[in-house]
């Protein structure tokens, strides 16, 4: 594999964990959205922090059964 392919390839596995996570982390917060029943600013900081957790331990545990 030539340099060009392979940093091609790290780019390409990069960005696609990147969406992975943010997609997790979008459907995880707006699940948290939906339970909550006011928002303000420290809640919005612990939901967000919470959906963030949980979006790498999603990936972790897709990862880990899929063995990719």
């Amino acid at each position: 594999m030539t340099g060009r392919t392979a940093q091609r390839t790290t780019t390409r596995t990069v960005l696609l964990t990147l969406g992975e996570l943010l997609a997790w982390w979008t459907a995880l917060a707006l699940l948290w959205l939906v339970f909550i029943t006011s928002v303000d600013t420290l809640e919005r900081i612990i939901g967000a922090s919470a959906a963030a957790a949980g979006a790498l331990l999603a990936r972790a545990g897709r990862r880990a059964v899929t063995w990719r």
